[in-house]
């Protein structure tokens, strides 16, 4: 009898498993990645990224490093700094307060985000690398450094 293989849990996902498994080996950092509804683009304006720069200081249960705003998405590396809150419930009420602050304008994020455990410092650069580059790969500027919605709010590195 032909032994068949184990089915890849990943088939057909449309959605990251819910939480992060935090490493008490070495660093917890992840790779987030979370759209504007309807991938309406709002995102890439100074009052959106001041109102955000400001609500990740104030929401750190998560601590954000560097992050870049496109103009219907974002991405941001994240860790844990209060493990009684999951990442989800983090992005939750870091979307809430920014709405909170911008009512009456239609600016809106999806439901969710998307996230991965970055595992290694290998993965890590190569991430960096996408983030950073994502802004040339859409043809709107044509270096890095030329892109004004990107930043740091922490120092949050591999080692």
């Amino acid at each position: 009898m032909e032994e068949k293989a184990p089915l890849d849990p990943m088939v057909g996902r449309k959605t990251p498993a819910e939480g992060v498994k935090i490493s008490l080996d070495g660093p917890t950092i992840v790779f987030l990645t979370v759209n504007a509804k309807d991938r309406i683009p709002w995102m890439t304006q100074d009052a959106v990224q001041k109102t955000l720069e400001q609500v990740w200081r104030k929401a750190d249960a998560w601590i954000v490093g560097y992050y870049l705003l496109m103009p219907d998405h974002l991405h941001l590396f994240c860790a844990p700094r209060d493990l009684k809150f999951t990442i989800e419930q983090w992005t939750e009420f870091w979307k809430s307060e920014f709405s909170r602050q911008h009512v009456g304008v239609e600016w809106r994020f999806q439901r969710g985000g998307f996230h991965h455990r970055i595992r290694d410092e290998q993965e890590f650069a190569t991430k960096w690398r996408y983030v950073s580059e994502n802004p040339i790969r859409k043809g709107l500027v044509k270096t890095p450094e030329e892109w004004p919605f990107s930043g740091t709010v922490h120092d949050l590195r591999w080692k």
